[in-house]
């Protein structure tokens, strides 16, 4: 028997999606913007904080418990919808976040916002898989690619609003608002849902995979541990970290043996016998691996080497950011209206490769203008991956599995900005050391002793010889870091090759389920809205 998606999901006759379907859209939106906005606004916030509940040396504990809680939920969320139904994890999802946002506001030492922080971590982890799977059940794929330029102007909102956001907010209402700020927008995404989604309900007769849960955690958070402290907390070599390495292959090994033996598992195996699903998670991770490096790196280079403003610094993202939204808003289009997506995995990865290549030929010299010329190139790419990578995944699973498909996907994404950063920065950092050391003797040594990255403050107080020699050690940071990049890009453009150009389904008649040629999801009807 065809499995349907709720009532509402089809289209009216006149080709729009039912005003209920649209009101439900918009609050999806605003509780994706809540998970994206979060950590751009607390950044900016993090000073004030210190500065009044002290804790300096647990600060980066305030960004990573957040980032460990996220990732190590994202999976468990997007299971329990697939066995108990999306709207009631959804909905719980956006409760916890809100808790978390309300208790990290009333914090009154650094230990109790850490603790806080991890609670708000939990929840986010279910906003972003709780939009795509919805979204999922919603929109037939072959729609679906008209609201991704929504999701990218969302995701391009929150990268350049976050920080001039967070800088308001601390400086007029107190840092306290930074967090407070997500109760309302919360609250209208609660109400919103609660009262026009409607989903069927669901009970899962097998029990929920405790074991699993636990060994995927451990696994998970082994790794992100890894690459937030490698080379910064602890050296490469060290026994910790050579601990939580062995911790996480454990855990991870164990986790892949156990799903092939649990009734219910986190992330059935059998979804990865798809080759496009595979292909899909192999690029979100480049996906997310350059995005995240580029956004880390590409402001360091414009304020310490180009002189620019860290004030506005979302800003100086513009050039990519709005090639990044042009760029899905047109993939969307043309997948809607032709369902072929091939071309744009092949075109995106090949433009990440020439984009960060000329990002890495960037020096001391080079304009602001040509820089911005170079991050377009980059956001162009970036564009016709960052949605497409979800909906091939998507369509190439069964609709029981549209949770764990979107989760998984945004995991590997997620894994992929943490190993980005993390080797990114490891190798921007010994490059500046090395260049200091070479250029400035002694001093250029003291100065990137405790860190390769110095605010302007730290920067305007050096001597000129030693401030020109760090500018060119950032260059030459940023030119191996984009370089790195460029080349992981090459993975992304070779899995492209491989996918296979699947039929997205429809909506239309309903029809008798057929599978695909690619082993995945069986073909939907889907039903007319009441």
């Amino acid at each position: 028997m065809a499995e349907t998606p709720a009532a509402g999901a089809a289209q009216t006759d006149g080709g729009k999606q039912p005003r209920s379907v649209r009101v439900v859209l918009l609050a999806l939106m605003i509780a994706m913007m809540l998970a994206m906005l979060d950590n751009m606004i607390i950044g900016t916030a993090m000073p004030t904080i210190v500065g009044e509940l002290g804790g300096l040396e647990h600060l980066s504990w305030v960004v990573t418990a957040y980032t460990l809680a996220t990732a190590a939920s994202t999976p468990v969320w997007g299971k329990l919808g697939d066995m108990y139904g999306r709207k009631g994890s959804f909905l719980a999802s956006i409760v916890i976040f809100l808790i978390g946002s309300a208790l990290s506001g009333m914090a009154q030492n650094m230990g109790e916002l850490i603790g806080f922080r991890a609670v708000q971590g939990l929840g986010a982890g279910g906003l972003m898989v709780g939009v795509m799977a919805i979204i999922g059940d919603l929109v037939p794929p072959r729609e679906r690619g008209k609201y991704q330029g929504m999701m990218a102007a969302v995701m391009a909102l929150a990268m350049i609003g976050g920080p001039l956001v967070g800088g308001t907010i601390t400086d007029n209402w107190g840092w306290r608002w930074a967090f407070y700020i997500n109760l309302p927008l919360g609250v209208v995404a609660l109400a919103a849902v609660g009262a026009v989604l409607h989903l069927p309900k669901k009970r899962a007769k097998a029990g929920i995979d405790y074991l699993g849960i636990v060994l995927l955690t451990i696994g998970i958070t082994a790794t992100v541990l890894v690459t937030t402290w490698g080379g910064t907390e602890y050296a490469w070599s060290s026994a910790r970290i050579m601990e939580l390495i062995g911790l996480g292959v454990a855990s991870l090994v164990g986790f892949v043996f156990w799903q092939t033996r649990a009734a219910e598992p986190v992330v059935p195996l059998h979804i990865f016998r798809s080759r496009n699903f595979t292909l899909m998670s192999v690029i979100g991770f480049v996906t997310g691996f350059v995005m995240f490096g580029a956004t880390l790196f590409l402001p360091l280079f414009q304020q310490s080497v180009q002189g620019a403003s860290a004030t506005n610094s979302g800003l100086l993202l513009l050039p990519m950011l709005g090639a990044m939204l042009v760029t899905s808003m047109v993939a969307g289009r043309v997948t809607t209206d032709t369902g072929r997506y091939k071309i744009f995995p092949v075109l995106g990865s090949a433009l990440m490769v020439v984009g960060l290549y000329l990002l890495s030929t960037m020096d001391t010299g080079t304009s602001r203008f040509t820089s911005g010329v170079f991050m377009a190139v980059v956001g162009l790419g970036m564009g016709c991956l960052m949605q497409i990578t979800m909906l091939v995944a998507q369509n190439s699973v069964e609709m029981k599995d549209m949770g764990v498909a979107s989760s998984s996907t945004t995991l590997f994404r997620t894994l992929g900005a943490s190993f980005g950063v993390a080797i990114m920065g490891a190798l921007f950092n010994n490059r500046v050391q090395d260049v200091m050391a070479e250029r400035a003797g002694s001093l250029g040594s003291a100065v990137t002793e405790q860190s390769a990255q110095l605010d302007a403050a730290s920067l305007a107080k050096l001597p000129e010889a030693a401030r020109e020699a760090y500018q060119y050690a950032v260059s030459s940071g940023t030119h191996s870091a984009f370089l790195l990049g460029a080349v992981v890009a090459v993975l992304s453009l070779a899995a492209a090759v491989f996918v296979k150009e699947v039929p997205l389904k429809g909506a239309g008649p309903e029809k008798p389920e057929t599978k695909d040629s690619d082993g995945g999801a069986p073909t939907v009807a889907v039903a007319e809205p009441v």
